[in-house]
């Protein structure tokens, strides 16, 4: 389930006049002072006020997100509404001085548990505030299934997309899980969940970094 995202999902951003290009640091060299990632706005059915933590790694070298009610069901005694349900983040980056940022890949995981017949699916959207540019990435699945899940979404070093050197963009990322109950026994509920109620991130943004 890997797709080419984030040539993906981060939006091309006109760069501001004068402001400096980024130039490709070595392999090993992220930077040494901590880069802080910070909530400004969360919405959504997914991830109700008090329910979504976000955490930059010690190393610098990802961020995570962890939810603790992000689950939609289909079936038995669920609510049409329960079918679908989103989250959407947007979110302050602050890069280390000389620095700028981009997403390398993304990990999304949780437990998913179809009847037969069923289907679900999980699906991301990013962007920079102020861009029209945009890229979905779907990943499908269909019952029976009961298990944990992941879908892992990549793309190629040279196609990463940057945010632009001196501009503060805010990062938006829309997320979604949607199931349906199918015609096989829908009074049995079928369900996905991107949520730990332990707190533990069930979504992981690998950084790349660049200099100014």
């Amino acid at each position: 389930m890997i797709s080419t995202l984030l040539s993906l999902a981060l939006a091309t951003v006109a760069v501001v006049p004068q402001a400096a290009a980024p130039r490709a640091v070595g392999e090993d060299e992220v930077p040494i002072q901590r880069a802080i990632v910070e909530i400004v706005s969360v919405n959504g059915s997914g991830c109700p006020a008090g329910t979504t933590d976000v955490a930059v790694a010690d190393d610098n070298l990802s961020f995570t997100v962890s939810h603790r009610s992000f689950i939609a069901k289909a079936g038995g005694g669920a609510e049409p509404t329960d079918a679908r349900k989103n989250c959407q983040l947007a979110l302050d980056v602050f890069a280390p001085k000389g620095f700028t940022f981009g997403i390398a890949s993304a990990e999304y995981h949780g437990f998913i548990n179809l009847q037969s017949g069923a289907t679900a699916a999980q699906r991301a959207l990013y962007y920079f505030q102020g861009s029209a540019n945009t890229t979905v990435r779907t990943h499908p699945f269909k019952g029976p299934l009961r298990d944990d899940w992941q879908s892992v979404d990549t793309t190629d070093p040279a196609s990463i997309e940057y945010a632009p050197c001196g501009n503060d963009r805010l990062f938006n990322i829309n997320t979604e899980l949607r199931v349906n109950a199918g015609s096989s026994n829908p009074s049995a509920t079928s369900w996905i969940s991107m949520d730990n109620p332990d707190r533990n991130p069930v979504v992981r943004y690998h950084f790349a970094w660049k200099r100014c």
